[in-house]
């Protein structure tokens, strides 16, 4: 196998959310951090139009591909698709909890069958020289986390498997929406530092409702790595530390940066016919508390959905926030000088 991309600190793969211009963005803000995909199944990535599908900026480096399926020879030539796009680390999703998922015998459902999962494991492992890995729950339904996660990790380990994320709640399958399975059933985060305790030559990142890089900092103490879910997509410029707080190296990363960092892929994105509002759409967060934010958001939200909408959106939202900084600015200057 390949070397392992770092696991410090990455950011979870989101339906709808985690697409190719949604990573461009979130590697402006850190060098360091590994990007997922958004899951994809095997179907789609089999017999759907790849290069719609797999295609990315070679910028996003390292980034993984997540994978949603339950038949072993199908994730196998998944796999190696994904491989020969040169992703870095091919997932496993074994934690999703949708309808569309359960249906198709895949996601959190498998915490079901262990057995499987690793027989799948097995196949994606010989399958590529890249890294396989799991994402998975703590169990579903009635299961016992103590029991259905231990069973599932020592299962996939002796098939070869090094490195687990685990969201750190159950999925109920029954009873509760995806959204509901995000927040109702609680976290467990001392189970999943006793895995690694337990496991301690596993590579164990922990995932869940992880809401801050100090949150991050210190769960550090107790696990390899920590993926960060909602917080990196709805306040992205958290992400612009991560690279001197968490991985000790670099510069931060502010957010006005971001947006000039930002505008040449957008820029050759739309050269090639993307709309300009499939890239701003992951951009309303970047000022979230911020003066001028409201602005920002209304304007790329108002405008940038227009036809034939350009780089001039982002740059009058971004003068909108400029603006209202040195208003501050000015504002500070002024009740120094009263002082």
């Amino acid at each position: 196998m390949t070397s392992q991309p770092s696991h410090k600190l990455s950011v979870a793969p989101m339906m709808d959310w985690t697409d190719r211009h949604c990573r461009s963005l979130h590697r402006t803000l850190s060098a360091r951090a590994l990007l997922y995909t958004e899951m994809l199944t095997t179907g789609a990535v089999l017999h759907g139009d790849r290069e719609r599908l797999l295609a990315y900026d070679p910028g996003q480096h390292p980034v993984a591909l997540q994978l949603g399926g339950s038949e072993p020879t199908d994730l196998a030539a998944a796999a190696r698709i994904g491989e020969d796009y040169g992703y870095d680390e091919i997932n496993l999703n074994v934690g999703c909890p949708s309808d569309r998922v359960q249906s198709g015998r895949f996601g959190a459902c498998l915490m079901r069958e262990p057995e499987l999962v690793a027989e799948c494991m097995a196949a994606m492992g010989a399958a590529v020289k890249v890294p396989v890995t799991v994402k998975c729950r703590i169990g579903v339904d009635d299961q016992d986390p103590e029991a259905s996660l231990f069973t599932l990790v020592d299962l996939c380990a002796k098939a070869g498997v090094t490195t687990f994320v685990v969201h750190a709640r159950k999925a109920w399958l029954k009873g509760l929406s995806p959204k509901e399975n995000r927040d109702v059933p609680p976290l467990d985060y001392p189970l999943v530092w006793r895995l690694k305790r337990e496991r301690p030559d596993l590579t164990i990142v922990i995932n869940g409702g992880i809401s801050s890089l100090a949150a991050a900092q210190e769960h550090l103490a107790h696990v390899d790595g920590v993926m960060l879910g909602r917080a990196a997509y709805h306040t992205p410029a958290l992400l612009g530390e991560v690279d001197p707080l968490i991985f000790g190296e670099g510069e931060a990363v502010g957010p006005v940066e971001a947006v000039e960092l930002y505008r040449p892929y957008i820029a050759a994105e739309l050269a090639r016919g993307t709309h300009l509002a499939a890239m701003t759409r992951h951009m309303l967060g970047l000022f979230h508390g911020a003066p001028g934010a409201r602005a920002w958001r209304r304007i790329l939200t108002v405008e940038g959905v227009k036809p034939g909408a350009g780089l001039e959106v982002i740059d009058a939202a971004l003068a909108e926030i400029l603006r209202a900084q040195d208003e501050r600015r000015l504002r500070g200057l002024e009740a120094g000088e009263a002082a």
